[in-house]
């Protein structure tokens, strides 16, 4: 099968890595990177083989897939223009500024037959993919704390950090959103760096959302509540551990609590990511994280932050 070209635009913090990804594909060409530093771009490019660009129109037209890693107001942009001229697009979360932004992005996927993903990196965490998603929740608690941190204060903890677990949770709840409440403050930056957000879903499901990044500690973890057990997941340390009953009586009329635990070894998230998003590009499916799913944590990280101000 013939090699795809691909590019990364945006060669910051993220962009480095996805550009150090895309050249250890075997089915991939890192064809060209590009950052309108000049020195940035050529940084990265030598150390794969690739062309540095300034300019990512240049590339219109001449590349299979690329990794849009620039900053979230100029998503909608550069993702427009190359799935317009019959690109692949990997963006980076969230998927746009607007739902407006989305919907015609996701418009022009469908129109041009293209693979629109979102990078909602937590999703190929393997304690999330080990994940048993049959039974639905009935109730879900998740916390997101990390300490400050000031690369991605252009955007509030609930576009930066919360969207992860929104993601998630409206995957496996895999209903509507009926009412939101939140609460949240301002601590260290012009924008909301701690806040708390409950949604109750059309089905009954309630989900408990905390995000910090002004916390003294790193915390991901998310707790499931189901008919017959009770999940927990580490997605910092890849622990997935289940509580269930089980056969037998712990107290006589109440039944033992059986846990399993699954501890996941270390794996490269952003690897498995982008070789999805090869793999979709290569055989038409639908990928784990398409443009409507992007688009549904959008509105409902929206929805919360318009609750904040």
């Amino acid at each position: 099968m013939k090699k795809l070209r691909c590019a990364v635009i945006g060669t910051g913090y993220l962009g480095k890595f996805h550009a150090e990804k895309y050249a250890s594909l075997p089915d991939c060409e890192l064809a060209a990177v590009v950052d309108i530093d000049e020195a940035a771009a050529h940084n990265i490019a030598e150390k794969h083989g690739a062309k540095a660009v300034t300019d990512y129109r240049e590339l219109l037209g001449q590349i299979d897939a690329v990794s849009v890693v620039v900053p979230t107001t100029l998503h909608h942009r550069v993702a427009k223009d190359f799935l317009s001229a019959g690109a692949h697009v990997l963006v980076e979360k969230p998927i746009t500024v607007t739902l407006e932004e989305a919907d015609e992005l996701i418009a022009i996927a469908d129109q041009e037959s293209r693979i629109l993903q979102v990078g909602h990196l937590e999703r190929f965490n393997p304690a999330v993919l080990g994940l048993d998603k049959e039974e639905k929740p009935l109730f879900i608690e998740s916390h997101r704390l990390a300490p400050f941190n000031p690369r991605a204060n252009d955007v509030s903890v609930v576009l930066d950090l919360m969207i992860h677990d929104i993601d998630i949770i409206l995957a496996l709840v895999d209903s509507e959103v009926e009412r939101i409440d939140a609460s949240g403050t301002a601590v260290l930056t012009q924008g909301t760096d701690i806040a708390n957000a409950r949604l109750l879903f059309k089905n009954g499901c309630v989900a408990n959302v905390t995000a910090s990044r002004i916390s003294m500690k790193l915390e991901r973890k998310m707790r499931l509540f189901r008919p017959s057990s009770y999940v927990s997941v580490d997605f910092q340390n890849r622990v997935l551990t289940k509580h269930r009953t089980g056969d037998k009586e712990m107290f006589p009329g109440i039944p033992e609590i059986v846990t399993e635990e699954s501890v996941f070894a270390t794996s490269d998230a952003l690897l498995e990511e982008i070789r999805h998003f090869i793999a979709c590009i290569q055989t038409g499916e639908k990928p784990l994280v398409p443009g409507e799913a992007g688009r549904r944590a959008l509105a409902t990280a929206i929805r919360i932050t318009e609750l904040l101000n």
